[in-house]
């Protein structure tokens, strides 16, 4: 038996397939010092969200990123089935990240997912859920430890 890579439901837009392709592919080489790749999927109208910030524009979707990467060790994502329905995708990931200040550089999974909606072959809103304290609280030397005592004691 066979599966698909992705499930699509509704009409078929013919410029998602390769734009995910696209998208895919820059997620696993972004780094701090290519950051000019991201030109190649998003429009220059970019909404971007997670739950750290909201953006608006390639410019400022730019400066987000730059902030975000300035101490990442290495990211990679395994990114599974994409649901399809038009111009719109949610593709599930699980994201590997060595940060020099989460876990003294060791790795993180992080799993998530990203609500894409595709105009014209580029990636005009993206929108990536996952849980912050996952990443972030439950990591971090001082905070990590203080929730961990905490959960400990609770239970």
């Amino acid at each position: 038996m066979t599966t698909a890579s992705k499930i699509e439901v509704g009409t078929r837009n013919p410029a998602v397939p390769a734009t995910l392709e696209t998208f895919r592919a820059l997620f696993n080489e972004l780094d701090k010092g290519n950051l000019n790749k991201l030109s190649r999927v998003y429009s220059e109208d970019i909404r971007f969200q997670d739950p750290l910030g909201t953006v608006h524009g390639l410019d400022e979707l730019t400066r987000y990123f730059a902030g975000a990467y300035a101490n990442v060790i290495a990211c990679r994502f395994e990114f599974g089935d994409a649901v399809v329905q038009g111009g719109v995708a949610a593709l599930p990931w699980v994201m590997h990240l060595r940060h020099k200040r989460i876990r003294k550089g060791r790795e993180v999974q992080v799993q998530g997912m990203s609500h894409l909606e595709i105009r014209d072959g580029m990636v005009c809103y993206h929108r990536d859920y996952f849980d912050a304290g996952e990443m972030l609280y439950e990591n971090l030397p001082v905070v990590g430890g203080l929730i961990r005592w905490i959960k400990d004691q609770a239970g």
